[in-house]
C-alpha cells in the first residue's frame, strides 16, 4: 500500500491456509486508473477474460548465478504444468492435445463464425487449465456444434472420441468443484482427485483412521495423492517419482537439482534438497520438514513456491493443486512494509478475540514485496497477487510463515487499466471521493493485514482437530472470512497512522468499509449467472461477512439499503458501530475455528453466504451491461532465454515477451508436455 507507501496487495486464497485471491475479485467496481508507460501490458481479450503481460523489475541487478537460479526454478515449475491439467479433470489432457492439434494443423476456412468460436473455446480452455471455468467451476460451453468439431477432427486427422468427446457438449461433469449443501460433494465434483465411485463418507472414513506420529504436528494426509477404489478397497495413488505423475515429477526434480547447485545460501539449498526428497518419496513427514526449512530460509534475493499446495479444488479440502511462483525480492518495498509484520504481536494482543484464542507468541511472520519471474500450474494464467504459506497450523504457530505481495503483477493490473463501474454502484459523491482518493491504499492495506496478521492470528483449542476435519467443506471460506475480518477490524484504527502507513486512518477505514460492503452485497454478483448460488470460497466469505453485519446492524441503521430511481445502493451511516460489528464477527469466527464448531459455521455460511437475492442480482446484471471490459484477467509469462558459451554453459539471458496468448500456450505444449493422457 502506501503511506504513503505503495504496498502491494497480497492475495489470499486459502491460505493457511495459504491465502490466495485474484486482484479483480476485490475491485470489480474500481475507478479507472491508467498510468502512462511504453510497455504494452495488454495481450488480448476473449470471452470473459483479458490476458496481460508483466515485466520483471530487478532482473538486471541479479548476478548470473542468481539468474540461473531463477531460470532453473522457472523450468522446474513449467515441467509440472500438465499435472494441474490432469488434476482439474480426468479428460483435460486428452481434450487439450486434440484441440491443439486441430488449431495447429487445420488448413480450412478460418474466417467462419464457427472457427472463430472454436478459437475462443480453446483459449478459454487454456486459460482455465481445462474445460471448467477457472473461477465459477462451471463447465465451459462451446459456441460450435459437435458436428463441426467432428469435421475438424477429420480434416486434421485428430482422434477425440468416447466420453472425452461427448463431455464437451453434454451435461456430464458439469461442475469441477461442487460445494453445495446436501449432496455428495466428492461424487458431484468433476475434479480428478478421487476415483469415480469414491464418496464423501469414503474419504472421511479413510482419513479418520490415519494418525500422525506426533498429534501436535499433524501430517497433511491426502495432500499429494489421488484416492481411488481398487476391488472395493480404498487406496491412495501418491504423486511422486515412480508413482502418479512420476514422468512429470522426474522432470521437476531434474531442474530442482540444478537449482540446488546454485542456491544463494545453505538454508535455501537445504530446503531445496528436502523438496527434492519429497518429490522422490511422496513422504508427508518430509513435506513438513521441507516447510519448516523453507519458512526459515528468509535470506537472499530469490524465493519460490513449488508443489501441491492449495486445497480449494478439493471439495473436502485434503488434496493440493500443483502450482509454482518464482520470486525476486523487492528490498526497498519490503523494508517499508516490514512495519506490519514487525507489529504482529501488538495486533494479536489488541484483537477482540477471546483471551484463550489469542497467540501468546506470534512468531516468524515475514512479509515481502516480490516481483514474479514465472508461474505455472494453479497460479497461471490466473494468478494470485499475494500468498501466505505454509498451510499447516502447527508450523505457522511454532515456526512462522511467509507472506508475499506480487508487486509487478499488481503494477500490471494497475497499468492495464480498470473498468469504470465505480460511479454506477457508489451511493453518493462522498463515497465516490473516498474511493478515488483512498480506495487503492485501503485495498492494499487490507490485503496485507489479511495475509500477514489475519492468517497468523488465533489458535486452536487443545485437542481440536484440523479445520478440514472439523469444519469440512466450510473450512476455506471460514478461514478467508476470518482473515478478512482481521483486516477490516484494524483498517479502522489509529494504529495505522501511528505506524506511518496512512495519513488519515478514518478516511482510509471508511473507504475500505464502503468498498467491502459494496462488493460483498452487490458488485461481486457480476460474476454469477442469474439463479446461481454463491459457491467460490472467497465470494462466499465476502457475502456472509457483509450480510451478517448488515442484518445485525439493522436496529441501529448501521448500513442502510437505499432504492433510488429503481437502483439499489448501500450506505454506511455509522462506521464506528460497523467497526464493532466486524469485531464481534471476528470473535465468533475465531471461536468457531478454535472449537471446531461445525453447526455454527454451517449456519453462518448457509444463512448469509450462499443464497442470492434474485431481484437484486437481476438488477446488478442489468446495470453492468453497459460495461464491456472482461471481468477476469490473467497473464502470459515472460520467457527467459539462456545464451550459451562455446562450452555449452549459460553465459547470459534475454527476456522475451509472448506476442499472443496462443503463442505461449503452444510453446508450452511443445516443450513441457510431460504427462500422457491419464484417465
Amino acid at each position: 500500500m502506501k503511506k504513503t507507501f505503495f504496498i502491494a496487495m497480497a492475495m489470499c486464497g486459502l491460505l493457511f491456509f495459504s491465502c490466495k485471491e485474484n486482484k479483480e475479485e476485490k475491485d470489480v467496481a474500481q475507478a479507472e486508473t491508467v498510468q502512462s508507460t511504453d510497455f504494452d501490458y495488454n495481450v488480448e481479450t476473449f470471452g470473459d477474460v483479458k490476458v496481460l503481460r508483466y515485466q520483471i523489475p530487478g532482473w538486471d541487478k541479479l548476478t548470473l548465478k542468481e539468474q540461473k537460479l531463477v531460470y532453473y526454478l522457472t523450468q522446474a515449475g513449467l515441467a509440472g504444468r500438465d499435472i494441474m491439467w490432469d488434476q482439474n479433470y480426468r479428460h483435460n489432457l486428452t481434450i487439450r492435445k486434440a484441440l491443439e492439434n486441430i488449431y495447429t494443423n487445420y488448413k480450412g476456412d478460418k474466417t467462419t463464425e464457427e472457427w472463430k468460436n472454436f478459437e475462443i473455446y480453446l483459449k478459454r480452455v487454456w486459460f482455465s487449465n481445462g474445460i471448467h471455468h477457472h473461477y465459477s467451476n462451471d463447465k465451459l460451453k462451446p459456441d460450435f456444434s459437435s458436428e463441426y468439431l467432428k469435421q475438424l477432427l477429420t480434416d486434421t486427422n485428430t482422434t477425440l472420441e468416447g466420453e472425452a468427446f461427448d463431455v464437451i457438449f453434454n451435461d456430464k461433469d458439469s461442475k469441477k468443484v461442487n460445494q453445495a449443501k446436501g449432496v455428495d460433494n466428492v461424487l458431484q465434483s468433476a475434479v480428478n482427485f478421487y476415483g469415480p465411485d469414491v464418496t464423501n463418507k469414503d474419504v472421511e472414513n479413510f482419513y479418520s483412521k490415519m494418525k500422525s506420529p506426533d498429534p501436535n504436528k499433524p501430517l497433511s494426509f491426502g495432500l499429494n495423492s489421488k484416492l481411488v477404489k481398487e476391488n472395493g478397497q480404498l487406496k491412495e495413488l501418491v504423486y511422486k517419482s515412480g508413482g502418479l505423475y512420476g514422468s512429470a515429477i522426474d522432470k521437476i526434480v531434474e531442474w530442482l537439482e540444478k537449482a540446488q547447485e546454485v542456491a544463494e545460501n545453505k538454508a535455501q539449498g537445504d530446503a531445496l534438497g528436502l523438496l527434492i526428497k519429497y518429490y522422490k518419496t511422496g513422504d508427508l513427514q518430509t513435506w513438513d520438514d521441507y516447510n519448516v526449512a523453507w519458512t526459515g530460509a528468509t535470506e537472499g534475493n530469490i524465493d519460490y513456491i513449488n508443489s501441491f499446495i492449495e486445497v480449494y479444488n478439493d471439495p473436502l479440502g485434503y488434496r493440493g493443486s500443483y502450482e509454482t511462483i518464482i520470486q525476486i525480492n523487492d528490498f526497498d518495498m519490503s523494508e517499508k512494509m516490514s512495519v506490519i509484520s514487525g507489529n504482529a504481536q501488538w495486533f494479536e494482543d489488541n484483537s477482540p478475540l477471546m483471551d484463550e484464542h489469542k497467540k501468546k507468541n506470534v512468531v516468524g511472520v515475514t512479509y515481502k514485496v516480490v516481483n514474479v519471474a514465472g508461474e505455472a500450474g494453479d497460479s497461471s494464467p490466473s494468478t494470485p497477487i499475494g500468498v501466505n504459506l505454509p498451510n499447516a497450523n502447527w508450523i505457522r504457530a511454532a515456526v512462522g510463515s511467509k507472506s508475499v505481495s506480487l508487486g509487478n503483477i499488481i503494477d500490471s493490473y494497475n497499468n492495464a487499466g480498470n473498468t469504470g463501474r465505480l460511479k454506477e454502484f457508489v451511493n453518493d459523491s462522498t463515497e465516490l471521493e473516498l474511493e478515488e482518493k483512498y480506495g487503492q491504499l485501503a485495498d492494499k492495506l487490507h490485503t496485507a493485514l489479511h495475509e500477514v496478521i489475519g492468517h497468523a492470528s488465533g489458535q486452536l483449542n487443545p485437542g481440536v482437530g484440523e479445520t478440514k476435519e472439523t469444519l469440512k467443506t466450510y473450512a476455506s471460506t471460514l478461514e478467508e472470512g476470518r482473515a478478512d475480518l482481521v483486516g477490516l477490524y484494524y483498517l479502522y484504527s489509529p494504529k495505522l497512522q501511528e505506524l506511518g502507513l496512512v495519513d488519515d486512518w478514518k478516511k482510509v477505514g471508511m473507504a475500505a468499509y464502503d468498498g467491502y460492503i459494496r462488493n460483498g452485497l452487490m458488485t461481486q454478483l457480476i460474476r454469477l449467472n442469474l439463479g446461481d448460488d454463491v459457491e467460490e470460497a472467497h465470494m462466499r466469505n465476502r457475502q456472509w461477512v457483509s450480510a451478517w453485519v448488515f442484518e445485525k446492524g439493522k436496529a441501529d441503521n448501521v448500513i442502510e439499503k437505499i432504492t433510488r430511481d429503481g437502483k439499489t445502493y448501500y450506505n454506511i451511516n455509522d462506521y464506528e458501530k460497523l467497526h464493532e460489528l466486524f469485531g464481534q464477527l471476528l470473535r465468533e469466527t475465531q471461536r468457531i475455528k478454535s472449537e471446531g464448531d461445525y453447526a455454527a459455521v454451517e449456519h453462518l455460511v448457509e444463512t448469509y453466504g450462499v443464497k442470492v437475492d434474485q431481484n437484486l442480482h437481476k438488477e446488478i446484471l442489468e446495470r453492468n451491461k453497459q460495461f464491456t471490459s472482461a471481468p477476469y484477467s490473467g497473464f502470459v509469462n515472460p520467457v527467459l532465454v539462456p545464451k550459451m558459451d562455446d562450452n555449452g554453459e549459460i553465459e547470459s539471458f534475454t527476456i522475451e515477451q509472448p506476442k499472443t496468448f496462443a503463442e505461449q500456450m503452444l510453446f508450452y505444449a511443445k516443450n513441457y508436455s510431460n504427462l500422457p493422457a491419464i484417465n
